[in-house]
């Protein structure tokens, strides 16, 4: 690995599988964060499926939202070649998983704090939603405009990013 310089921004000229993937599971994990504050602490198990979902597609490349979004036309980036149908186009969607890259661990990264804080808030304390919240909040702002802390930190410390558009 080497170390990244400047800023890590992923392409948002055009809405693919990974960014709407982004939007769709940081909107849940906001919106899940926002009712178990202000309803019931049960929803924190939405959270958990969020994060338990985000280490499986780090762990084995395959997304039933990504696969959904890829049945409907949504174009992927980051996907490897799978079992063709008769026009030529894969089956299913699965992310690539050849090498651990900078977005595939920040799927697993991702995963794994929204799992164990889900469960803080369950067995442990409320105000772990706060963290939750944050990366909801920090998901969704990354699918709009690129930009994410940790993908930032793991740039910086060496991770060889698939997705990029500034150096």
């Amino acid at each position: 690995m080497n170390e990244g310089s400047g800023i890590y921004l992923v392409r948002t000229d055009r809405w693919y599988v990974e960014r709407l993937v982004w939007l769709i599971a940081g909107t849940d994990v906001l919106a899940s964060s926002i009712l178990a504050i202000v309803h019931t602490p049960h929803w924190a198990f939405s959270i958990f499926f969020i994060g338990i979902c985000s280490i499986m597609v780090a762990l084995t490349g395959f997304c039933l939202v990504g696969n959904i979004l890829y049945t409907f036309g949504a174009k992927p980036m980051l996907s490897r070649s799978g079992r063709l149908q008769e026009r030529g186009r894969p089956s299913l969607y699965f992310m690539q998983t050849d090498t651990w890259f900078l977005e595939r661990y920040i799927y697993l990264i991702v995963g794994i704090n929204l799992s164990i804080s889900s469960l803080l808030v369950l067995f442990y304390s409320p105000y772990w939603l706060f963290f939750t919240g944050f990366v909801g909040a920090a998901t969704v702002i990354f699918s709009f405009t690129g930009f994410c802390i940790m993908a930032n930190f793991l740039y910086r410390i060496g991770a060889d990013p698939r997705l990029y558009r500034y150096q």
